[in-house]
């Protein structure tokens, strides 16, 4: 392997940190975007057994907001039940937004290495029908056009490799960041509609 990438020179560095690159960007997102540290699957039914007890105070909120990504958005709803149910629906939405941009941290990284991971490995191609040219003219000579071929191709392997891994994990993850979005926004509905339910009874 380090045979290999010495025989590569310069053009194999760039996909080398690029793959390091996503490598990371990719244990990072999955670490992150755990459902149980994004959408805690009993943290609704907590709420509201705290909100029907009276129990809902302004520690409870903070507490509850720096839970989890649901939880901001569900302290965003318990926040603003005095107000009208549009008015908290635009609070949680706002929160979703913010949420959202969270969520997607990193991820345009990863998709940007995946779209420019082939276009390094086409740089690494060109570079080797260039010593291939070179080779040519200064006379033939099997060893240069050997080494031109095999940066070329190389070049344009690892390009595919690191591309490949790259994109699957952008869009897997974009997926399941909507997923969530949507799991949240349910989540927030039922808590609203449990609130000003309630509310209409009192009144």
């Amino acid at each position: 392997m380090f045979a290999i990438i010495a025989e590569l020179g310069w053009p194999i560095w760039p996909l080398i940190l690029a793959s390091i690159l996503a490598l990371a960007l990719i244990i990072e997102r999955a670490i992150a975007l755990q459902r149980k540290k994004v959408v805690p699957a009993t943290l609704l039914t907590d709420v509201l057994g705290i909100w029907k007890k009276r129990q809902i105070t302004p520690e409870v909120v903070a507490k509850l907001e720096a839970n989890s990504p649901l939880g901001r958005v569900l302290a965003a709803g318990l926040r603003n039940e005095r107000a009208s149910r549009e008015g908290a629906m635009q609070q949680v939405e706002a929160a979703g937004a913010v949420v959202a941009n969270r969520l997607t941290k990193n991820l345009t990284l990863l998709g940007s290495i995946g779209s420019i991971a082939p276009l390094l490995g086409l740089l690494g191609t060109v570079v080797g029908m260039i010593a291939i040219f070179a080779s040519q003219q200064a006379g033939s000579n099997p060893q240069d056009l050997a080494r031109g071929i095999s940066v070329a191709l190389y070049s344009t392997a690892l390009g595919i490799i690191v591309a490949v891994p790259a994109v699957l994990a952008y869009r897997y993850f974009r997926r399941l960041v909507d997923d969530y979005l949507v799991d949240m926004e349910e989540q927030a509905e039922r808590l609203l509609e449990t609130v000003f339910a309630a509310a209409k009874v009192e009144r």
